[in-house]
């Protein structure tokens, strides 16, 4: 792996961290809204985000998490297996509102692993948990799309990445 590669990605963990923190209050939980989810579309320019967004989650329940062990399981595996299977599903799709379209929609389908998680710990209801985080990934996310497409015009994600 590239240094670039590496220091872009370790800047995208620490702005996912940075945002997941200070907003802490209403990123974990049955109801979540975490806005460093946005970030996720950056894997919608160039897969080596992957990495740094990851990161970012893994570290984020490590250190703001008040259930730890369960969110770096199911949190990590919820993004992870989200991103990769937006990646494989988008390889030969080139336009970006439909990928970020795919992404959102994997992220908020793979919610179930979160209210599998708020089920476990918490014996909070699956279908209900369900639904309340699945809601705040759409919006979210949803939100996002605009967002990190007009950063992208500005800014041009996938030059970064590669150099």
């Amino acid at each position: 792996m590239k240094i670039r590669t590496l220091v872009i990605n370790a800047v995208i963990a620490s702005l996912y961290v940075v945002v997941t923190s200070l907003l802490a209050f209403m990123s974990f939980g049955a109801i979540q809204f975490r806005i460093a989810e946005m970030l996720n579309h950056l894997a919608v320019f160039n897969k080596k985000y992957i990495i740094g967004i990851v990161g970012g989650v893994l570290i984020s329940n490590l250190f703001f998490s008040t259930m730890v062990v369960y969110d770096l399981v199911f949190g990590v595996a919820h993004s992870l297996l989200s991103l990769l299977i937006m990646s494989g599903i988008t390889r030969k799709i080139t336009n970006v509102w439909i990928k970020m379209s795919i992404n959102t929609l994997c992220f908020t389908l793979g919610s179930g692993l979160i209210a599998w998680e708020l089920y476990l710990a918490l014996q909070l209801p699956f279908w209900f948990s369900y639904f309340t985080v699945a809601i705040g990934e759409l919006v979210v996310m949803g939100i996002g799309m605009p967002i990190m497409i007009y950063i992208d015009k500005k800014v041009h994600f996938n030059k970064q990445i590669e150099g």
